[in-house]
């Protein structure tokens, strides 16, 4: 039975006075049903958020606060702007119109299993579900319900999995094919900090065609060099749909970095966090056959992918990795930090928290690359400015409205890492906002030659930050480092200058008819999920 002190603590907290207002006849009403505070915490996340109620607007959440001192557990009240809604299952403020769960009070509540007790509960090797029934460890966080109850696959975060990657060790992780430290912020080689050459990755997202092939062309035009007298390069991460193949082949040509952006781009966030093994091999397996099939790429150089959205696809996105020969991820951003991460492999436990909302990192060993995207710091003045959460993209950094802060971000981040320990700055873009405001382009293109009268920075792709980690050279040696050699200074023309403009359809995408500009010859489908080459329909498995 709640006491009029409890339900007077709730209100306190809440600070919302209809829902005091609505608390207090439902408690007059009938005392015996209303829980208290302390009851309504037991066994809660202290940053879950539910609702008290599924009347009113669906704006209105709370979540517990363990509170310092003799005030105990409250509950403190947040409110969605007008014109928002709370997403219960994703925790988040959304539009109205994309909330489907206002009747939903709490997430769903897991059954855990048993896994931390004062004494065995199962014989060796075995671990308890939360029904107190013992199956072997190995068992656990499989995507397969092995415990009645199921509950060997409610604690499977990277915390939390019992098969989980074990703890870095430096003597069993070497280099070139493994890398790793305790908080991620190792050089690699031990190299003193001012003999690490600066390293800059430019990434782009997203599909490349006409309303970005001259952005490219303007930052990446061939007279723009490295200390090394090779020219700079970028990494595009890129969809499938309206994609020019022939300009796709051109910027490969020419030694930029492609990788795997996915082939459908499904702008469903939860397909891409809980997405099958097979999700994730139609995507990223499909989408590089099609870049290689149409953009004529056969020296086996596509090897990265990097998440829709950044939602991480967990051990399955992984594991499906190691099968294909994917050698690096780059979609787990890395909180904003005193000191940046350098890039590791997951062969042991992730050096950081996993990042960011509703995010599923890998909790198990593979043996593949995370080029960690390391926030970046967007204070106007960081010697002045209060603390303000990091931003991993660079048009998600929401406060850069001119080409000024631009700049200052540019030049602030660049400083961040090249007087700590000198991790690659990786800046990441999608076209458009770079051609949102003239300026912005105009600022990163001073950046880029401001930073060229330099001898110590290099704008790289992300396979040529793995080859220097594997290798690592000092500054003076990096001339002569022939990793970074290949394609140096490509002269030339495309390999044609009137591609085929191939209008197809698919029975996938009805009543859409696509056009794949392409080198190649015409395909008789556009190429889809279930044909990606577009030569005829594969059945689903």
């Amino acid at each position: 039975m709640t006491s009029r002190l409890a339900f007077a603590a709730i209100c306190i907290a809440l600070l919302v006075t209809s829902e005091c207002a609505r608390l207090k006849r439902q408690n007059d009403e009938d005392e015996t049903e209303e829980k208290s505070v302390e009851e309504l915490c037991e066994n809660r996340p202290p940053d879950e958020y539910f609702r008290l109620t599924t009347d009113g607007d669906c704006r209105d959440v709370v979540r517990c606060d363990k509170a310092d001192g003799n005030i105990g557990t409250r509950l403190a009240g947040v409110r969605c702007p007008t014109g928002l809604a709370f997403d219960i299952e994703r925790q988040t403020c959304d539009w109205k119109t994309n909330v489907k769960n206002c009747r939903q009070v709490e997430k769903p509540r897991k059954i855990l299993p048993n896994l931390k007790t004062d004494e065995p509960i199962c014989p060796d090797g075995k671990l308890s579900c939360g029904n107190g029934e013992c199956i072997n460890k190995d068992l656990f966080c499989n995507d397969t319900p092995d415990c009645k109850d199921g509950s060997d696959e409610n604690s499977c975060s990277v915390e939390t999995d019992p098969n989980r990657a074990p703890d870095c060790d430096q003597s069993q992780c070497q280099l070139p094919d493994c890398f790793c430290s305790a908080d991620g912020t190792r050089i690699p080689g031990s190299i003193e900090p001012n003999q690490v050459p600066q390293m800059i990755t430019l990434t782009f997202n997203g599909a490349i065609n006409i309303d970005n092939i001259d952005l490219y062309e303007e930052i990446f035009n061939g007279q723009r060099q490295n200390p090394n007298g090779c020219q700079i390069k970028g990494t595009f991460f890129m969809n499938h749909k309206y994609t020019n193949y022939s300009a796709v082949q051109d910027l490969h040509r020419r030694g930029h970095e492609i990788a795997v952006f996915s082939l459908t781009h499904r702008d469903d966030p939860k397909y891409w966090t809980s997405g099958s093994y097979d999700d994730w091999l139609a995507e990223m397996a499909g989408g590089r056959l099609i870049i290689e099939r149409f953009a004529n790429i056969s020296d086996g150089s596509i090897i990265g992918v990097r998440a829709p959205y950044l939602r991480v696809g967990g051990n399955k996105q992984f594991e499906m990795m190691a099968d294909q020969f994917f050698v690096y991820d780059a979609s787990i951003t890395a909180s904003l930090s005193r000191v940046p991460i350098w890039p590791y492999t997951l062969y042991f436990r992730m050096p950081h928290k996993c990042n960011g909302n509703a995010q599923n990192c890998p909790s198990k060993s593979h043996p593949v690359w995370e080029i960690v995207m390391n926030e970046l710091d967007r204070r106007d003045d960081p010697s002045f400015d209060e603390s303000l959460p990091g931003c991993h993209m660079v048009d998600s950094c929401s406060n850069i409205q001119s080409g000024d802060q631009f700049g200052r971000l540019l030049r602030h981040n660049f400083n961040r890492h090249f007087n700590s320990n000198r991790a690659p700055l990786g800046l990441h873009f999608t076209a458009s906002w770079l051609k949102s405001k003239k300026e912005y382009k105009e600022e990163l293109i001073k950046f880029i030659e401001e930073m060229l009268d330099r001898n110590d920075v290099y704008f790289v792709t992300n396979l040529q930050v793995i080859q220097w980690m594997q290798n690592p050279t000092e500054l003076t040696g990096l001339r002569d480092f022939s990793e970074w050699k290949e394609k140096c200074d490509v002269k030339g023309q495309p390999f044609c200058s009137l591609p085929n403009a191939c209008p197809l359809t698919t029975r996938e995408l009805p009543g859409e008819t696509l056009r794949l500009f392409t080198c190649m010859e015409c395909p008789n489908n556009y190429p889809w999920v279930l044909d990606p080459t577009g030569d005829g329909f594969n059945k689903r498995r």
